[in-house]
């Protein structure tokens, strides 16, 4: 007979359904209990946080990808995947906080779990400023460019900005506060110095702008 993956005696393992058909009719179910539309502004920006977390993801998997240099042991962009992990998490508070709406009679500790707090904006500014003290200044407007890992940091830029976009007019209508909005404003700017220090590194040229010639 062949042994229990849970070990003999255990309690059954409960499994969570992926499926659950409630969303058929076109809504879903926000964190604060209500139900809307699938295409109301809030899942517009759920939708959009997701997709930047996914593009987070591909960045790290890139900056694991590169290797040292010759000689070198320590993978060049360790530090900056670590904290690319660390801000998928602090997305998924991201998502929580836009997904309650202030309702009255909400529950206490789902008003508490979905708070986002302005030191997280504060974080984001220590860590611009330990990567622009590492690069030189910028001189030019620059393109996408400088590896994969830079590429894909300039593509979760953009993808932030939309982001960021779409929590704006949330945050005019009281519907999100205002530290989420300030939050993807300054991720923005992390990732496009991210995506600086990732070419510098991975010692790749970052492509200059270069006007029309008339």
């Amino acid at each position: 007979m062949a042994a229990s993956e849970s070990g003999a005696g255990a309690a059954p393992v409960r499994r969570i359904k992926v499926y659950t058909r409630t969303g058929d009719k076109g809504k879903s179910s926000l964190y604060n209990g209500d139900r809307a539309l699938k295409d109301d502004a809030v899942f517009e920006a759920l939708g959009d946080v997701d997709e930047l977390s996914a593009c987070l993801g591909l960045a790290r998997e890139h900056c694991l990808a590169l290797e040292p240099p010759s000689g070198g042991e320590a993978r060049p962009l360790a530090d900056v995947e670590a904290k690319l992990a660390e801000l998928q998490s602090r997305l998924i508070d991201v998502g929580t906080a836009i997904a309650t709406p202030p309702k009255e009679g909400m529950d206490e500790a789902k008003t508490r779990l979905a708070a986002f707090g302005a030191g997280h904006a504060a974080a984001l500014e220590g860590w611009i400023d330990s990567m622009d003290a590492e690069l030189p200044p910028l001189k030019n407007f620059i393109l996408p460019s400088g590896g994969l890992a830079a590429a894909q940091l300039h593509v979760a830029r953009c993808v932030c900005r939309r982001a960021e976009r779409r929590v704006v007019p949330l945050v005019r209508a009281e519907r999100v506060e205002p530290a989420v909005g300030v939050f993807l404003n300054r991720l923005s700017d992390a990732l496009f110095v991210a995506a600086r220090l990732a070419a510098k590194r991975a010692e790749r040229t970052e492509v200059i702008y270069a006007k029309a010639r008339s």
